[in-house]
């Protein structure tokens, strides 16, 4: 075969290749970063990841292909959210999805790579941008409570158990989300002839201890969790604690053996942030992205749960209710 007619047979071949196969191999690599706010090992987060993987899958972002994902979960030392913050940036990242209160660490380590926020209660108190319709920088994301919610985790506690007189809001003082959901139970709390207490922890050792002298000696008391990082990830420790202590117990967060819930659904928020990180991965700025509130929710009620406190769940709640534990 003579050279030239070699070349033009190799060129021929070359331009028969699938265009997805050509693509394929001339597409970039993109790095995404994700900063878990829970633990490697639970279920919660496991969950949300593979929500998340599923929905970039649904885009056309591939492991493997054209994406890599690393993952970073907080650490048990002093700088638990700044150290894993920092080596998603170093990695570098070309974009990253921060939980909750990571949010702050990563937006400290840089101001150029678009970062994706979820399950944040007040994004705007918080610092983390101007405002929700067009929040400029490099940050953009979706909230997770509504203050209009924290009203109704009273309502909720008060139709389950109508007796209770005296409401303790178990919350993080140094959480500006936690404070601004414990004014809004505080502002709903004369509409339902409660009293509402501030029960403040700031770590996992002081639960035990803020609970109990709550209830102790009190028969018509009632428990709420608000919806931080800290009380979401001791959820079972302050569930187990509230059946314990005979407390009806109201919660901002999904909790297996919790008497009820009612909360935004996380792992929705994890599948919307997927699509946010698609748009940025194509060219678009998270600046200009608007911050989404939540737009679904779910009221868990635990029938288990309602039997071991004497209570009965009403049947008009039951019917309303998007899972039932039994």
């Amino acid at each position: 075969m003579r050279r030239r007619e070699f070349i033009t047979l190799i060129g021929g071949a070359a331009a028969s290749w699938p265009l997805a196969a050509r693509a394929q191999q001339s597409e970039r690599s993109r790095r995404i970063g994700l900063f878990m706010s829970l633990a490697a090992n639970d279920p919660e987060d496991q969950a949300r990841l593979a929500a998340f993987r599923q929905a970039l899958g649904q885009f056309g972002w591939v492991e493997s292909r054209n994406i890599q994902i690393d993952v970073r979960w907080p650490t048990t030392d002093s700088d638990r959210f700044r150290r894993p913050a920092e080596e998603l940036v170093a990695l570098p990242c070309d974009v990253i999805v921060a939980t909750g209160d990571t949010t702050g660490p990563v937006q400290q380590a840089t101001h150029t790579i678009p970062i994706v926020f979820v399950l944040i209660s007040d994004p705007v108190s918080a610092g983390y941008v101007a405002n929700l319709n067009r929040p400029g920088g490099n940050t953009t994301g979706f909230t997770f409570v509504e203050l209009s919610t924290s009203g109704k985790w009273l309502e909720l506690l008060k139709q389950i158990a109508p007796g209770v007189k005296r409401v303790g809001v178990l919350y993080d003082p140094t959480s500006p989300a936690a404070v601004n959901q414990l004014k809004a139970v505080e502002s709903a709390a004369g509409s339902f002839g409660v009293t509402v207490l501030a029960l403040g922890v700031r770590d996992s050792s002081e639960i035990d201890g803020a609970v109990t002298d709550f209830a102790h000696g009190s028969g018509d008391c009632g428990l709420i969790m608000a919806s931080t990082s800290l009380t979401v990830r001791y959820r079972e420790q302050i569930s187990n604690l509230a059946n314990r202590l005979g407390l009806p117990a109201v919660y901002g967060y999904p909790v297996v053996t919790g008497l009820a819930s009612y909360a935004p659904d996380t792992i929705d928020q994890y599948r919307s942030a997927a699509a946010y990180v698609d748009r940025i991965l194509k060219g678009e700025k998270p600046g200009d992205l608007p911050v989404q509130n939540p737009t679904k929710f779910n009221l868990v009620v635990n029938l288990k749960a309602a039997k071991a406190l004497g209570l009965i769940i009403p049947d008009k709640l039951l019917a309303t209710a998007d899972e039932v534990i039994e």
